[in-house]
């Protein structure tokens, strides 16, 4: 099989072709093709890459070949993963900066920035899923584009069922929670439902019966884990749920605004530089063998550690624990979803699917993330019990946004993309919603489309 990686100079690409590297079974990825549109970033992942084979000498490694040239890169593919950043990190910096100087969150995929990224982020993913549809009709398309449901679903206006959206952060909870209380994860049934970054556990079945209220009662076992010093223990029976990691954003919105505030640097500032330090030592000429991989391995263990260390402060959480700084696991789930379709090895997943009927509260179209039966015919999402009420009005008002930033990047009406800033949860004013569109628009010219 060939495997085409989108954005395939991001830093998270050796998490995917190490997971291939443990795939030994027959009809395995063979051939990897890395596509960016910076040739310095190619290089320097390249080097890793090649390390990470050299690493692994009883292993016959994908072949890896690069490119800056989109078509090329994608015919003959069978499988494209797609994991593109529009604006890079410079763009995300400045997405969180703008926000913040408003008094709102500026989070990258979590109201005002995770709007700003969508309107810059949907007409590029409209014209890569165009090129792929053209070029490799008979792919599959596995999306890690953030933010991931959305542009999900603008990937789908033009690849329907063929795109399927993933995210590793249902899967780093479910993991969590089940071996908290004594089950391997794959052999518990997640019972996961919502939006991406927008979830929760209702429950997690264990030889068919339900766990999660004896996890809830105990709350040193629920303060020992990551979302549950997010939250705390009062909290979560309060929901009677686990939410995802990033619920935080809208539970303990305005201390985690001023913790951000206060921060001496915003997360996109701190990836930034330090990936600049990284692709700089992992592209000087002359690389040792070995050396390239080895700075990855050190600025990986340095952003897992760091993780939503802003939100951690403002629950008075301590630092993340060894369990905790596991890689969330999104490459074992593509892989997982590569080896189903093609393989036809059926399996369990939570993807990014349309809802078809699967919450009553949506349309068809609308994606969502749920736990999903993968074969040869693609995902097909489980049914799943009715949402709260207080979990229907976020889900619907989110959906809403991402239904007007859709509009937006087809209109290019500014009105269009200011109601989207207007009806987020997290966004309290028409007129701040106003006042971000410009410092967005002043920043990135990406957003020059909107009139």
């Amino acid at each position: 099989m060939r495997l085409t990686i989108l954005g395939g100079g991001g830093f998270r690409v050796p998490l995917v072709y190490g997971a291939l590297l443990g795939d030994r079974a027959e009809g395995r990825v063979s051939h990897v093709t890395l596509y960016d549109e910076d040739p310095a970033r190619l290089t320097a992942m390249a080097r890793v890459l090649r390390d990470q084979a050299a690493a692994a000498p009883a292993v016959d490694a994908p072949e890896v070949t690069v490119t800056t040239d989109l078509d090329e890169a994608l015919r003959g593919a069978d499988f494209v993963f797609s994991a593109i950043r529009v604006g890079g990190l410079e763009g995300r910096a400045a997405d969180e900066r703008i926000a913040l100087a408003e008094g709102v969150l500026g989070q990258e995929t979590v109201g005002a920035g995770g709007i700003a990224y969508g309107l810059r982020t949907v007409p590029v993913a409209r014209a890569i899923a165009r090129r792929i549809a053209r070029t490799a009709p008979d792919a599959w398309v596995i999306n890690f584009t953030n933010p991931a449901g959305l542009v999900t679903e603008a990937m789908a206006e033009e690849l329907g069922d063929r795109v399927i959206g993933i995210c590793d952060s249902p899967v780093g909870l479910g993991r969590r929670i089940a071996r908290l209380l004594g089950a391997r994860p794959q052999e518990a049934w997640i019972d996961y439902v919502g939006l991406n970054h927008l979830g929760w556990v209702r429950g997690l079945r264990i030889g068919g019966r339900d766990e999660l209220p004896r996890l809830l009662a105990d709350t040193e076992a629920l303060e020992s884990f990551e979302e549950g010093r997010l939250f705390g223990a009062e909290w979560l029976r309060s929901l009677g749920a686990i939410p995802n990691e990033y619920l935080h954003y809208y539970y303990f919105n305005r201390d985690t605004v001023r913790a951000y505030q206060e921060a001496g640097q915003t997360r996109g500032a701190f990836l930034r530089d330090q990936q600049r330090g990284f692709y700089a030592e992992a592209g000087r000429a002359g690389t040792p063998p070995g050396a390239a991989l080895a700075a990855w391995d050190r600025t990986r263990a340095e952003r897992e550690a760091t993780y939503m260390a802003e939100n951690r402060e403002a629950a008075g959480a301590p630092e993340r624990e060894e369990s905790d700084l596991e890689s969330g696991g999104y490459e074992q789930v593509a892989l997982a979803l590569m080896r189903a379709i093609a393989r036809d090895e059926r399996t369990t997943l939570i993807l990014n699917v349309p809802n078809r009927s699967t919450l009553s509260v949506l349309d068809a179209e609308a994606v969502i993330e749920v736990p999903c039966l993968v074969d040869a015919n693609g995902a097909h999402p489980v049914g799943v019990a009715p949402l709260p009420l207080h979990a229907v009005g976020l889900v619907t008002a989110v959906k809403a946004v991402e239904r007007e930033v859709l509009a937006a990047a087809t209109s290019g009406s500014r009105a269009d993309a200011v109601k989207a800033f207007a009806l987020h949860p997290l966004v309290d004013s028409v007129g701040v919603a106003r006042r971000l569109l410009d410092g967005y628009a002043a920043e990135h010219p990406g957003l020059g489309y909107l009139r």
